[in-house]
């Protein structure tokens, strides 16, 4: 069945703006479900085939009203702390899960695309990874015709991850790291943009799971120390061992924001690396590549090194 109406959940998050922004260029008609309308709209307004609904994705019957009528359904929700309510990692991956595949089947909607992550398994070592583990199960044995997604840490420009370190960089005399030796493939927010959208266009990729990941490996230790490179903040850093890291973890889960805790520590301990190929032909991007033109701070020489890459890299990203 030809696919051209898309739901979205989780469209205004970082992942999801740039899959909206793909899938508008690729002609679908999107829509996409956010609590803040106001804000999402700030980003999405602009893609003229986007419609933005303010949507609790929670309530089965919301749900079920939202995605009648779509070809397809993409579930890219995911909290990375675990909250509570709906922001628990119970409710946002487990649950959720089990409330999208039933309004699919209400809704007659065949085609489900579902974002999980690198390592997710019901015996997985922390909570975050068990519970993603948990939803896969669920699309999996739902009948419908489901691909999964498992990537390793998403940079891009917005991220949580990079531009974390880059601020910490700037407030920090030297970093205390928990966890130094944790190994990340970090795979560009973009490449799995396309990959989503390849997705919907193969039917080959139907009851399939790919793992994502760019084409680098590197220590947590290697990658602040890169940012410090990148930024300009170049701090001493100080690994602590896996006692200490756990310790540290428990402290700041105390403190606002929740930059570690001891979930995040036991997510570290399997490595984030996958060794297979990136699939539909994408040659993925390198971190070195495009990460320095959004973490340095935006003189106009940074902003034309950052427009000559994308341009560079345009066609071979989305394989075509």
């Amino acid at each position: 069945m030809e696919i051209t109406e898309v739901c979205v959940l989780g469209g205004s998050g970082f992942v999801g703006r740039h899959a909206c922004h793909v899938l508008a260029a690729e002609g679908y008609r999107v829509r996409v479900a956010t609590r803040d309308r106001e804000r999402a709209k700030e980003q999405l307004i602009l893609l003229p085939t986007v419609d933005v609904e303010t949507v609790d994705v929670h309530d089965p019957r919301q749900l079920c009203r939202f995605v009648r009528g779509a070809d397809a359904v993409i579930n890219l929700v995911g909290v990375l702390h675990d909250g509570r309510g709906n922001a628990s990692f119970q409710a946002a991956h487990v649950e959720l899960a089990r409330k999208t595949v039933a309004a699919c089947r209400e809704a007659g909607i065949a085609r489900l695309l579902h974002m999980s992550a690198l390592n997710a398994d019901p015996r997985g070592p922390s909570r975050y990874l068990r519970t993603k583990g948990e939803a896969e199960a669920i699309v999996r044995k739902s009948g419908l015709a489901v691909t999964l997604f498992r990537p390793s840490v998403i940079f891009g420009q917005g991220d949580a991850f990079l531009n974390l370190f880059a601020r910490l960089l700037k407030l920090v005399p030297a970093v205390v790291l928990a966890s130094p030796g944790a190994r990340f493939q970090p795979v560009f927010v973009e490449d799995v943009a396309a990959v989503l959208v390849k997705s919907l266009e193969h039917p080959e990729s139907i009851g399939k799971s790919y793992d994502l990941c760019g084409p680098g490996v590197y220590t947590l230790r290697e990658l602040v120390e890169f940012v410090g490179a990148t930024t300009g903040h170049r701090r001493p850093i100080i690994g602590l061992n896996d006692t200490l890291s756990y310790w540290q973890a428990f402290a700041m889960e105390w403190l606002p924001g929740k930059l570690l805790t001891r979930d995040n520590y036991y997510s570290m301990k399997a490595d984030s690396v996958c060794r297979c190929a990136f699939p539909f032909g994408i040659e993925p991007a390198a971190l070195e590549a495009v990460a320095p033109a959004y973490l340095a701070q935006r003189t106009p020489r940074s902003r034309y090194r950052w427009m000559r890459a994308r341009a560079h890299r345009s066609e071979p990203a989305h394989g075509e």
